[in-house]
């Protein structure tokens, strides 16, 4: 089981009550889950019940056939935060990222990544003229750390930055 998050991803269901949401087929314009996430994986999902104010925002679980998503875990919703229970009515579910998911970040005009980091002093992730990928902390007048990139030589890099 993998976090999948996928592009286009939206379904209708009519499924009520706090439960899973048995899902419908794709919205025009639009891919299933059972494509877009696969089964049995984890996504980010929203529920919205149209026409209404019943909403809720998640990470849910898809089953393996692909056409059921389980509620696993409320981030927001229109009941303060904990599972809707949502009435008839067609209701719109599709991926999505949650905002309290993605990192306190800004992408400047020149292409550097600016975030904050646990002290809430900004940093800088910056592409070098070489193709490096360079990290500059508040106040620092070079890099603290570069990764090369090789590609070039038919390497590639690969990297991950807790913040």
């Amino acid at each position: 089981m993998a976090l999948v998050l996928n592009d286009r991803v939206k379904e209708t269901s009519t499924s009520t009550g706090t439960g899973a949401m048995t899902l419908a087929g794709a919205a025009i314009g639009f891919i299933t889950f059972a494509t877009g996430i696969q089964g049995s994986n984890t996504t980010y999902y929203t529920i919205h019940n149209q026409g209404t104010n019943e909403w809720e925002v998640g990470l849910g679980t898809l089953n393996a056939g692909g056409n059921e998503l389980t509620r696993t875990t409320v981030i927001t919703s229109s009941d303060g935060g904990t599972a809707v229970t949502f009435n008839t009515g067609t209701k719109d579910v599709f991926c999505t990222l949650p905002a309290v998911k993605t990192p306190d970040m800004t992408l400047t005009t020149t292409g550097d990544v600016l975030y904050a980091s646990a002290a809430n002093a900004p940093a800088r992730l910056a592409l070098g003229s070489a193709g490096q990928i360079l990290v500059v902390n508040a106040g620092a007048t070079a890099p603290e750390w570069t990764v090369n990139d090789k590609a070039s030589e038919g390497f590639a890099v690969a990297m991950a930055i807790a913040l």
